[in-house]
């Protein structure tokens, strides 16, 4: 169910509600009827007019239907209205997104995230929610003397929010350390960032050869998962893929999962993957663009990757983004031209190096090898040593060794 704001983009209303329905089939979901009203703005008591609201009691009586999902955020008020009028469980486009969420979330940070959001999100509708709140807050304890059932919700809500804040405190600084850690063996890394069902995870798979969740479903991916990754070069880096971007994510989910997407912020390079074949693909780059400049994380260099190349006609498309690559994640030619391009951005951060290696420190070679973009490595006879030349992080340890033999 659906209000078209008369001043809005009509093409941009209905790609935001087949996503609606996206999301729908991805929490299991099956839509039966999509209602849309065009109106100034929603209705005040029953987010429709009263005349549709009547269409959508006999649609829902005819077809039996469990529950009604709105497009955009109800208040608390419009929420218990419809309830009381259509006696079916009504959510909206936020509870549903933090509903899959809530089933998706499979690291203890990233379920404490899901359920602080639920209750940020819960807290100012709290007014007659009746049986979704003695479902969701079951362990309240006696009550006060004179306190209301509403005011110990509110206080056990409240409680329960602080507890987990402690609790993902802690969790972020075990992702601290961890993230310190990842600094000192000083492995190159890149994150992958996209709208949701853009083909990261697969892309991600087929880079890793890992086996992540893969699945045509939108926020298929919810936790940061990283895996290493070997270059052309031999050179080893270290890949993240994170949880997909999308429009109008509730804001208690964009502040709870801020220190999951802050993995971006590391990264050394920024695959951005975007879903060629998406009628609104300008608007899911941008809705990444703005997420990144949210993030702090847009002076990061991105190779942006247009991907489901095999879903599009070539020449339709221009690109709008540079450096780029067209490519379809599941082809491994097109999977070994990303890590050609990705080392070709890596060696224009880092600095070039030439020199020969002598002899008796040819067990350095190795090191070199692991830690470097290493070019050439032949003996040279009459120099008793390794003639070597590659790139390096000119930040790395490593650089110690190689001013030893470099040479301008």
């Amino acid at each position: 169910m659906a209000i078209m704001h008369e001043q809005k983009d009509e093409d941009q209303f209905y790609y935001s509600l087949s996503e609606l329905e996206a999301l729908v089939k991805t929490a299991e979901g099956e839509v039966v009827e999509t209602i849309v009203q065009k109106r100034p703005s929603p209705h005040r008591k029953y987010y429709v007019g009263e005349g549709k609201l009547e269409e959508v009691k006999q649609i829902a009586e005819e077809n039996e239907i469990e529950i009604v999902i709105t497009n955009e955020e109800l208040t608390g008020g419009q929420s218990r209205n419809l309830r009381e009028q259509l006696d079916v469980r009504i959510i909206d486009r936020s509870q549903l997104i933090l509903d899959i969420f809530a089933a998706r979330a499979r690291t203890k940070e990233g379920k404490l995230q899901v359920e602080l959001a639920q209750y940020t999100y819960m807290l100012p509708r709290l007014h007659g929610q009746g049986i979704e709140l003695s479902r969701l807050a079951g362990g309240i304890g006696a009550r006060g003397p004179g306190e209301t059932k509403l005011e110990t919700d509110r206080r056990h809500i409240r409680n329960r929010m602080d507890d987990i804040k402690r609790r993902l405190k802690q969790v972020v600084n075990q992702r601290e350390q961890y993230r310190n850690n990842r600094r000192k063996h000083q492995l190159f890394q890149i994150a992958v960032v996209g709208y949701t069902n853009a083909g990261k995870s697969t892309l991600f798979n087929s880079l890793t050869k890992s086996d992540s969740l893969y699945e045509d479903k939108l926020f298929a991916t919810l936790d940061p998962l990283s895996r290493r990754m070997k270059l052309p070069s031999n050179l080893e880096v270290l890949l993240t893929d994170t949880v997909g971007f999308i429009q109008d994510l509730p804001t208690a989910l964009i502040a709870a999962f801020r220190s999951t997407l802050e993995e971006v912020r590391e990264a050394d390079l920024i695959l951005h993957v975007i879903d060629v074949a998406a009628p609104n693909r300008d608007d899911h780059e941008k809705t990444v663009d703005q997420s990144l400049s949210e993030l702090e994380a847009d002076n990061i260099p991105i190779l942006t990757i247009y991907n489901k190349k095999d879903l599009i006609e070539a020449d339709e498309f221009i690109p709008s983004a540079h450096p780029y690559l067209m490519i379809s994640a599941l082809e491994g030619e097109d999977i070994f031209t990303v890590k050609h391009a990705v080392e070709k951005m890596i060696k224009e951060q880092w600095t070039y190096f030439s020199g020969v290696v002598p002899e008796e420190k040819a067990s350095k070679l190795a090191k070199i090898r692991q830690y470097t973009i290493l070019e050439k490595q032949t003996y040279e006879e009459d120099k008793s040593g390794y003639q070597v030349e590659g790139f390096v992080d000119p930040n790395h340890a490593i650089m110690k060794e190689i001013k030893e033999f470099h040479h301008e």
